[in-house]
């Protein structure tokens, strides 16, 4: 007798999955840009959209394997995020920081967040500090603190001086803390806290036998390496540093219309793994 173990799809949202405004920009000249759904409103005005197409995808997808969720967003800004498929019982916030079940952040699991950064890096204190020593009111809209776990800057990122992030990112490197631009953002994340960690927790708790995933910036780095097979789109962070891994395949296509290869990719290789009972 077999019995069917799942598949885990963990996937990033922000410019993988789901687009901005602005990342809308990266797709296709206007007159070909395809049919959008909106997945996100915040202050009354439409934030982040899907294709049309990828909406259908995603639905099956959903019905085919366990979908997973993976951002560095906080719980609320996830919790405004309507995706077009039935709510997803696992779902990864603040980079690894809480694991959602059924919506709840799992207070084991924070437990131990909390433990490894204790031991492992530098106080989020310093690291602020630090930000704000270095940051620039001419170039400087926002500096914010995430669930108590990490902090970021919104910049205006033309007016960054050169080598300005590369200095940073050395700093926090020797505290245990990585440092990553992602459009205006500047995130700066203890090291211990990371998608991949939290992501084999979950594959621990469904059983699943294959974990697939995608993702563009460097802090789906670990998530990527961490799968049986990972996707990523040519732009984002990932892309312009060229980063590449023997797991994960880089997809030609750009923009939202990349969410929808990913999601044809998860599709495809979600097919139910045949195990001895």
């Amino acid at each position: 007798m077999t019995t069917a173990r799942p598949t885990l799809v963990a996937s990033d949202l922000d410019r993988t999955l789901i687009y901005s405004t602005a990342a809308l920009a990266l797709t296709a000249p206007d007159a070909e840009a395809p049919r959008l759904l909106c997945v996100e409103v915040y202050q009354g005005k439409p934030l982040s959209y899907v294709t049309e197409t990828a909406a259908e995808l995603l639905g099956e997808l959903a019905r085919s394997a366990t979908f997973m969720p993976v951002t560095t967003r906080t719980r609320e800004q996830y919790r405004r995020i309507r995706l077009p498929c039935p709510a997803p019982r696992y779902a990864i916030c603040a980079n690894g920081g809480h694991l959602l079940v059924d919506g709840e952040s799992d207070p084991d699991w924070r437990a131990t967040v909390a433990a490894r950064l204790a031991d492992e890096c530098a106080s989020l204190a310093e690291v602020r500090a630090h930000l704000l020593a270095v940051a620039d009111p001419a170039w400087l809209l926002k500096e914010r603190v995430a669930e108590d776990l990490f902090a970021y800057l919104v910049v205006e990122r033309a007016l960054l001086p050169d080598g300005w992030l590369a200095e940073l990112a050395a700093w926090a490197e020797g505290r245990g803390w990585t440092v990553s631009l992602q459009g205006r953002k500047v995130y700066a994340v203890p090291k211990p806290l990371t998608k991949s960690a939290a992501v084999r927790e979950v594959a621990r708790r469904t059983g699943a036998a294959t974990v697939l995933a995608a993702g563009d910036s460097l802090l789906d780095a670990d998530l990527l390496l961490a799968a049986d097979r990972a996707w990523r789109p040519s732009h984002g962070e990932l892309a312009d540093t060229g980063w590449r891994a023997g797991n994960v395949e880089v997809l030609a296509d750009r923009g939202v219309v990349a969410g929808e290869e990913i999601l044809r990719r998860f599709l495809a290789a979600a097919r139910p793994v045949r195990a001895a009972a």
